[in-house]
């Protein structure tokens, strides 16, 4: 049992060390840092996303889906296997949560409950009580992420510029005040 473990260990390591030796993630690092946890508040952290989540926003990229100036070339000069390494790889990368003075209570309200009267349903129920995300329904880790890309993606989605119909729908049901304390709230899950 023991050894199978070690093995285990040592072939993950071998696929991180050999994606990020082979130059695969370096493009990635001036925007996400070198282990997936971005330090400008307008980009996400990478880290510990699932796999599947992350190479789907890089196929959507690619094929504009997700329209995005920046990312577009980035993805666009990806195969399919590049990008299946490049989500392996930050899925494997601890996320570094940032400590928080206070937790947005009104925001804390929203994602573990919802709000019925306006027929919003609480944001753990698919990306979990601590914001970890469902991984095989391809549900983002929220946990750790800046508020202010949170809060960007929100009105992406409220406004139509980013699609997912259930985000979209939820989203445009959203408050200004509501994605601040959603955002703020989501920053400080670990």
């Amino acid at each position: 049992m023991k050894r199978s473990i070690i093995f285990t260990i040592i072939l993950i390591f071998q696929s991180v060390v050999a994606v990020a030796s082979d130059g695969k993630v370096a493009v990635c690092t001036a925007c996400h840092g070198t282990d997936g946890n971005s330090v400008n508040p307008i980009w996400p952290n990478l880290a510990g996303q699932g796999a599947e989540y992350t190479y789907q926003q890089l196929a959507a990229f690619k094929s504009k889906a997700r329209n995005n100036a920046i990312m577009w070339p980035i993805a666009n000069s990806l195969s399919e296997k590049d990008m299946w390494e490049i989500a392996d790889y930050y899925s494997k990368m601890p996320i570094k949560i940032s400590s928080v003075a206070e937790i947005n209570i009104s925001g804390q309200k929203l994602y573990r409950g919802g709000n019925p009267e306006k027929g919003i349903p609480a944001c753990m129920s698919c990306h979990g009580p601590n914001g970890a995300g469902n991984s095989p329904a391809k549900y983002p880790a929220l946990r750790g992420q800046h508020a202010m890309y949170t809060a960007s993606q929100l009105n992406n989605y409220k406004n139509g510029t980013r699609k997912h119909n259930m985000m979209n729908s939820i989203s445009a049901m959203l408050s200004s005040n509501e994605i601040n304390d959603l955002s703020e709230y989501i920053s400080s899950l670990y």
